[in-house]
């Protein structure tokens, strides 16, 4: 097997091994593969027979995001499936028992030793019932529950004292995600506040304590002479003290640029801070929290606008690490496939939106003042993919649908130009791929884009519920989408509020992706101004269930 290896943020939560670590940290810093990943190991390794709990948000995530990328790394580290462990099936005979085995091991990966490791998706009711856990891993923290985890997940925590008391890892807790952009979702960043600096320094100082004096065992035993029986007492204490430490340690990170700052440089901190919005600074290089902007754009979206919806008699059927071709609109609840979809898009030389929804005769609030858009799913293609990979992309994913209608909403904006696709209008190319994909197209035109002080107020008012919609967003199907829509700003110019684009053209950098800019909103806006000003009540009002 080839060396593996950590970076210095992985070691550090590693080495420190808190009883409740919580680490806060963007894309690609390995926080699955190199840091959930050894937790997990060490847990099920050291304390054999024992019950775990890996806490997702949504089902569809862990399915697609947590488990897949457990295994990954854990076959990158020689444990193979079916000797090492198994998952969503009775272990062999051959495997360890577990101190208490679960009813049923659909949602469970069994260890060779006989520990378990149960996948609790709190849009799945009744995930955490009656289950004894000694620790609990929960990723992608900024879209858990905190409320349903405190009622129904962290007292499970309680794990099997008479076995593993002497662990100081027993009933540890990580948790895992970047920063929230809610304060719904901030509910782990007050675990800041909990941790002692002084212990975790003392902490380390004893890790290199123990290796200082291990190395000076090896010198003597390399020099093949007698280990004093002192060395051997101060090991012990020092593996006493550390694990006394450890078991009521808190160790909270953020990392952010400024940790990489004697790599980075201050002249690169300078220059984001020139080139990037102050909100992308805030969150993308100094790890702050935000929220949704109570002054932005979308001012009137709450947390109670976003929604769970995932189809679990369908995602039962995939397995743990199922093809990604099979992960489309059947795993959601919350499309109707006998109804058209609604569309609105945006096009742009650098990036090109579809954002998809179906308005519904449901009463979305309960005076009855708005029926739902639900806004099922969003697409965009970024550079060299233009609007026919856009289309696509889209007839791909909802090619179990069975109503092949798209209403296409359009403004002036689609005629007469393209810069992103041919030769000919943005309009032409958009009916004709779906004509190609073999969609019918029902084609609505809006007429000159809406102003943005009259648009602002539209949809502000209907998210208050003042209008004859309420829109309503797929969490796991809009991860971008929410974010650009919550953190969208506003200046007051001449002629009222304007929605400020001005991020729009500069480059993409890793601080500062296009899908979180202003372009998927304005996608956002045409389906919303099209449904609810232009509605194909022939086509799209329908019933549904199961949104949650």
């Amino acid at each position: 097997m080839a060396d593996i290896y950590f970076n210095k943020p992985q070691l550090l939560t590693q080495l420190i091994g808190a009883q409740t670590t919580v680490i806060v940290a963007g894309r690609r810093t390995g926080k699955t593969d190199s840091i959930a990943s050894p937790f997990v190991l060490r847990n099920v390794q050291r304390m054999a027979g024992s019950t775990g709990g890996i806490v997702v948000p949504t089902f569809k995530h862990g399915l697609t995001n947590t488990i897949p990328g457990l295994l990954a790394a854990w076959k990158r580290w020689g444990f193979k499936e079916g000797i090492h462990y198994v998952v969503g099936k009775k272990p062999p005979k051959s495997f360890g028992k577990a101190i208490i085995e679960p009813a049923e091991y659909e949602h469970v990966i069994s260890f060779y030793n006989g520990s378990r490791a149960i996948i609790i998706s709190q849009d799945r009711p009744g995930s955490s019932n009656s289950l004894t856990l000694s620790w609990l891993l929960i990723d992608e923290a900024k879209f858990i529950d905190y409320e349903k985890l405190k009622d129904e997940t962290l007292p499970a925590n309680g794990g099997i004292k008479t076995y593993f008391g002497k662990h100081s890892f027993n009933h540890s807790i990580m948790i895992l995600s970047d920063m929230p952009t809610t304060k719904k979702g901030s509910w782990f960043l007050q675990y800041k506040s909990k941790m002692n600096n002084e212990l975790i320094e003392t902490i380390k100082a004893t890790i290199y304590e123990i290796w200082r004096t291990k190395q000076r065992v090896r010198e003597l035993r390399k020099k093949q002479q007698q280990v004093p029986d002192y060395l051997k007492t101060r090991l012990r204490t020092l593996d006493r003290h550390l694990n006394q430490m450890r078991s009521v340690a808190v160790y909270y990170k953020e990392y952010s640029s400024i940790e990489n700052l004697q790599l980075l440089g201050e002249n690169y901190i300078r220059q984001m801070k020139r080139d990037l919005t102050p909100l992308t600074f805030r969150t993308s290089i100094l790890c702050q929290p935000v929220g949704i902007s109570k002054d932005g754009f979308y001012s009137s979206m709450r947390e109670g606008h976003k929604y769970n919806a995932s189809d679990f008699e369908y995602l039962d059927t995939l397995g743990w690490n199922p093809d990604p071709s099979a992960l489309d609109s059947r795993a959601d609840k919350d499309i109707n496939p006998d109804a058209p979809i609604c569309v609105g898009m945006d096009y742009n030389a650098n990036i090109n939106w579809i954002v998809a929804g179906q308005p519904t005769a449901q009463k979305a609030t309960p005076n009855g003042s708005a029926h739902r858009l639900n806004v099922v799913k969003s697409f965009y293609t970024k550079f060299e993919e233009k609007i026919p990979a856009l289309i696509r992309n889209f007839c791909t994913y909802y090619k179990h649908h069975r109503n092949k209608t798209v209403v296409y909403y359009y403004d002036t904006t689609a005629l007469g130009s393209n810069y992103a696709v041919n030769e000919q209008d943005f309009h032409w190319v958009v009916c004709n791929e779906f004509d190609r994909h073999g969609w019918r197209v029902i084609d609505v035109y809006l007429g000159n884009p809406m102003k943005h002080d009259e648009k602002y107020l539209l949809i502000n008012q209907a998210f208050a519920g003042k209008q004859s919609l309420m829109p309503f967003f797929n969490r796991q199907n809009n991860d971008d989408l929410i974010l650009a829509i919550q953190t969208a700003g506003v200046y007051n110019g001449r002629n009222g509020f304007h929605k400020d684009k001005g991020g729009e053209k500069n480059p993409e950098t890793e601080e500062d992706l296009l899908e979180h800019r202003t372009d998927g909103t304005d996608a956002f806006d045409t389906l919303f101004i099209g449904c609810e000003k232009f509605p194909q009540d022939e086509f799209t009002q329908f019933n549904f269930s199961g949104v949650s």
